[in-house]
């Protein structure tokens, strides 16, 4: 999909899952708390036949996105897809609203859905919709009454979300690409390939990402291409803090930035980002190990037009076939089509993921450490593959996160 270049980016913002039996009023509910025709309704079981994705600013919580789900009571062949496909959004959603139709009441498929939600750890609220029609119902502790048709309980849903949203994330500290490690005139140079890959007229998210954090810590932003980078360290008069590059040059740049100054990539800076550090590191380093014709998966968050010369498609099988001198088996994903198994493959080497949210690239890498396959991202193993591997991470060493 593609990103509105003035919103807040999907990956940053907080994905509210609706979750419920087939016409408990989910789709109802999210066209009232945004006001909009989201999603097509009806009385007919199952109208919702696949997710729908809606990003919006929830106040009090700020940037969010909302999810409409297939009923998870769905039946039949088609229905068990449908489950199927709601369930996968489990791996992104940070804050889950069980709608249960009040007119109902809790029914078994209900408490199933809930035990699911815990079991993936991800915190709901219990929303009993349709309470214009409900008869002689207790109300459950915690839970909140609203009603999608006549707009009863609707903003105190609202503000039931953002205290929901705060109880749960009190403790936790907002996670930045640099941390702690920018002071206010410190200089950074990007280091940014305009090749045929690169997508015309703009920079890419991680790039814009990193310049809005780099200004926000009123430090000094310089970008280059690579053929210029020499001449932008001789400008300058001190060192620059820290040189940031498309993990692609890294093959050029560990010869152009002398040692001493920090060298690290884009793709890097997001796996501590979301993190899948850790494992990237220990994985990267198992690719010795792997036997001629093991399958290897590369995937990436984005479903962008592939290019000539595509980084996963093309550069990552060449130079990783070059550097063992070994053939091997590659497959290919994009988007959501993420494998739950992933026991074919020896190894899985994941984009920096800059178009998924924390919660679901921890999933991912989650997923594979369950079934015992390495999960390595693109910029740790290009390090790796060029010897700068520890290099490259050194100055990850010095980041906390503020």
């Amino acid at each position: 999909m593609e990103q509105d270049r003035n919103q807040t980016p999907r990956a940053n913002r907080i994905h509210i899952g609706f979750f419920g039996r087939r016409n408990a009023g989910k789709s109802s509910l999210i066209n009232a708390v945004t006001g909009q025709q989201v999603s097509v309704v009806s009385d007919i079981l199952g109208t919702t036949t696949d997710t729908v994705e809606k990003a919006m600013e929830l106040l009090p919580i700020g940037p969010v996105v909302l999810i409409d789900t297939p009923g998870l009571d769905d039946s039949g062949a088609l229905g068990e897809l449908r489950v199927q496909r709601a369930k996968q959004t489990f791996s992104h959603t940070d804050i889950a609203v069980l709608v249960v139709d009040a007119s109902v009441g809790m029914t078994q498929d209900d408490r199933r859905i809930l035990q699911a939600l815990t079991e993936k750890h991800i915190p709901a609220l219990s929303v009993w919709n349709k309470w214009d029609l409900a008869q002689n119902t207790v109300l459950p502790e915690g839970a909140i009454a609203v009603s999608a048709a006549t707009g009863d309980g609707i903003e105190a849903l609202k503000e039931r979300l953002g205290a929901f949203y705060r109880e749960r994330t009190a403790t936790q500290k907002p996670r930045h690409l640099f941390g702690n490690l920018l002071a206010p005139e410190d200089v950074v140079v990007l280091v940014t390939p305009i090749d045929e890959s690169a997508p015309k007229g703009r920079m890419i998210l991680p790039q814009v990402q990193a310049i809005r954090e780099i200004l926000d810590g009123h430090a000094i932003c310089l970008a280059a291409q690579p053929q210029q980078l020499p001449a932008v360290l001789r400008l300058l008069n001190r060192p620059p803090r820290l040189v940031v590059t498309d993990s692609q040059a890294f093959g050029q740049i560990k010869e152009i930035v002398p040692a001493e100054i920090p060298l690290t990539s884009f793709s890097i800076l997001f796996a501590q980002l979301k993190g899948v550090l850790e494992p990237a590191r220990k994985a990267a380093q198992t690719l010795e190990q792997l036997s001629d014709g093991s399958r290897i998966l590369i995937s990436e968050s984005c479903t962008h037009h592939r290019q000539c010369n595509d980084i996963g498609t093309v550069k990552l099988p060449r130079w990783i076939q070059a550097h063992t001198g070994k053939t091997f088996q590659f497959a290919f994903t994009s988007g959501n089509s993420f494998p739950e198994d992933l026991t074919p493959y020896r190894l899985v080497v994941h984009c920096g993921g800059c178009m998924l949210n924390q919660r679901e690239m921890e999933s991912r890498a989650a997923r594979a450490a369950k079934q015992g396959v390495p999960y390595t991202n693109y910029g740790v193993l290009i390090a790796y593959l060029n010897g700068i591997l520890a290099r490259s991470l050194s100055i990850l060493e010095k980041i906390q996160q503020r």
